[in-house]
């Protein structure tokens, strides 16, 4: 038996039987209903990360792309699914945010600070050329002997800023933008603290999500 797809089935059982029952009538509409999401994540895909759960969000309600690193190619530089997501959730379903979410702890972050763990890892190697200028941005910030966590969240941080950059030169994107139909921000999650914190309006920095610094 395979006990892995064992308990996906008892998740699915669980799911059928405890969640989907109140909210039959939330899923029969998101069925029947073009969806409109107001917003695209771009996130890592690292299972510790759930975004519905985090923004407490519904069916229908986000638009989210997954990969190593959260990254995003610059327009032209790898044009693949990434770029085929972006250019649909802007032009095709107008979502009129996009938030590049980087997390705590992340793997391909450490793999950009210790290049050698990548050799057996070609197209991994590869695809994290699209991170290489926010680990030199991140070191050259860096005061003289910076401990190893706190370089890595300098890394971390650096990166979702240098995505938000690549974002910048989509044409969907910089179209959306100059029309003021959209807006961009970059998040980095603490997965052990359960926190978000938000980079907005063009800043570097990042502060936490609390109950005063949400707008009504």
């Amino acid at each position: 038996m395979d006990q892995v797809l064992e308990k996906l089935k008892q998740g699915i059982l669980q799911f059928q039987t405890e969640v989907y029952p109140p909210n039959a009538e939330k899923y029969k509409k998101a069925a029947t209903e073009p969806q409109q999401p107001s917003t695209l994540i771009v996130t890592c895909a690292d299972s510790r990360i759930d975004p519905e759960l985090i923004t407490q969000s519904g069916p229908g309600e986000i638009f989210v792309t997954r990969n190593i690193g959260n990254l995003v190619p610059a327009y032209g530089e790898m044009m693949g699914g990434v770029s085929a997501v972006i250019e649909y959730a802007v032009s095709a379903l107008k979502v009129r945010h996009i938030a590049v979410c980087g997390h705590s702890d992340c793997g391909a972050m450490k793999a950009l600070l210790s290049p050698a763990s990548l050799e057996s890892l070609a197209s991994v190697k590869n695809w994290m050329r699209n991170a290489e200028a926010a680990l030199s941005v991140a070191d050259s910030l860096a005061p003289a002997k910076e401990a190893t966590a706190e370089r890595l969240k300098r890394l971390t941080e650096e990166n979702v800023l240098l995505q938000i950059q690549h974002l910048r030169t989509h044409p969907s994107v910089a179209g959306a933008i100059a029309r003021k139909e959209l807006t961009l921000s970059g998040w980095v999650y603490d997965i052990g603290a359960g926190q978000v914190r938000i980079s907005e309006d063009g800043e570097r920095a990042f502060h936490p999500v609390t109950a005063r610094a949400t707008k009504a």
